[in-house]
């Protein structure tokens, strides 16, 4: 390697196309490039042309910048790498991602059907099969959400009463459950918590078996609604990337559906009515802040959610909700961190593949179906005493 870059002024070293290629590939614009390397932008173009030749170092350095291995520059052609599939984008117009980071979701979309290639191969490693999802939670838009809401609880075996009586210490943990009961029913779910500064809340990609559900890092009541809205897209079969509920994605049948139906599953009308009283005649003008965070307390969930039930219900007028109380529940949910920390190191690897696929790689594991190099490099860890972490703590709770 040292003499090749002795000469490599006189040399060309690399093949120009695949650079190109990578640069188009990682959408990055050639000012950045040209930036990250301290040339101007035309050198960069010149190289892409073959006009002229890189240092190694330089070379080294866009290839890390666009996201690629260094050794692919001396590849005949610039590889084949399948795009992922095309799902609707239910978030409004000006929620969408610009260029650079719709790459960034791309990306994301692309590691969460690697992850379900890899389950579909470990399955059959196994000798096991693939849980189906249950035909009699499929679904359509023109069903009544609170019927089928009642049907998922029923199926789960999580009465609306299991979720009530949770302590509030507890209520922290209600999206966990309700990831393990729907990770039961044969759908994966990942953690990304890159999805945020995205603006996106969740993806559903509605394949068949194992369809995906990925979320993203949220106050634990609002993750309970984004989980069971994506569970209500794999009901309805319709892939999908949800933002924030705006009055656009509001009107759309499967997003209207969706936000229905989690809603219903986690505020059954029922024990909403039993708990405010009967329907009022025309819906109130408001609600007082300190009822309506009582109200959400009861069922673990957030305001935001809960007020968004009972505009839903007839309880609130709409207006209230869209004129007043969203632009504020939005920016609380944009500005929410959280300082929880993992119990144990390796919980993080869990946290972003899920029970379901953890279990699978840990079972191929320890049976000696896949090595522990192999089992690291599905659960995306480099350090192997990460992974014989997880596997000492898989029995415990996350």
């Amino acid at each position: 390697m040292g003499s090749m870059a002795g000469n490599q002024s006189a040399t060309m070293w690399f093949n120009p196309r695949v650079l190109r290629w990578a640069r188009e590939w990682r959408s990055r614009a050639v000012e950045d490039a040209a930036r990250k390397v301290q040339k101007r932008p035309e050198d960069i173009l010149a190289w892409e042309r073959g006009g002229g030749v890189p240092t190694v170092v330089q070379a080294r350095t866009l290839m890390g910048f666009y996201d690629r291995s260094f050794v692919e520059l001396f590849l005949p052609d610039p590889p084949r790498i399948a795009g992922p599939s095309a799902i609707p984008d239910f978030r409004m117009h000006r929620d969408v991602a610009p260029p650079t980071d719709q790459w960034e979701l791309q990306d994301i979309q692309r590691w969460a059907e690697a992850k379900r290639g890899n389950a579909l191969d470990l399955y059959e490693e196994l000798g096991a099969d693939v849980p189906p999802f249950p035909d009699r939670l499929r679904a359509n838009v023109s069903d009544d959400p609170e019927q089928k809401a009642a049907l998922v609880r029923e199926v789960l075996s999580f009465p609306i009463h299991d979720q009530i009586r949770m302590t509030k210490r507890d209520a922290e943990t209600l999206p966990a459950r309700l990831r393990a009961l729907v990770e039961g029913l044969g759908v994966m779910t990942l953690r990304r918590s890159e999805l945020k500064k995205l603006k996106v809340r969740g993806i559903c990609i509605a394949v068949f078996p194992l369809p995906i559900v990925v979320f993203t890092a949220e106050a634990p009541t609002a993750q309970a609604f984004s989980l069971m809205h994506e569970f209500g897209h794999v009901m309805l079969k319709t892939s999908g990337i949800t933002g924030t509920t705006t009055s656009s994605s509001y009107v759309d049948p499967v997003e209207r559906w969706s936000n229905a139906f989690a809603g219903s599953f986690l505020m059954p009308a029922e024990q909403v009515i039993a708990m405010i009283g009967g329907r009022p005649a025309q819906p109130h003008e408001s609600i007082d802040d300190e009822e309506l965070a009582r109200i959400a307390a009861i069922f673990r969930v957030s305001a935001h959610a809960m007020l968004v039930r009972l505009v839903h219900l007839g309880f609130v007028r709409e207006g209230y909700y869209w004129d007043t109380k969203k632009p504020a529940f939005d920016q609380e949910e944009r500005d929410h961190t959280s300082f929880a920390r993992s119990s144990y190191y390796g919980s993080r690897y869990r946290s972003t593949h899920g029970d379901l696929y953890t279990a699978l790689v840990l079972n191929a594991w320890n049976s000696g179906a896949v090595t522990n190099h192999n089992a690291a490099e599905f659960l995306g860890i480099k350090n192997l005493t990460h992974l014989y972490d997880i596997r000492a703590h898989f029995g415990a709770e996350k």
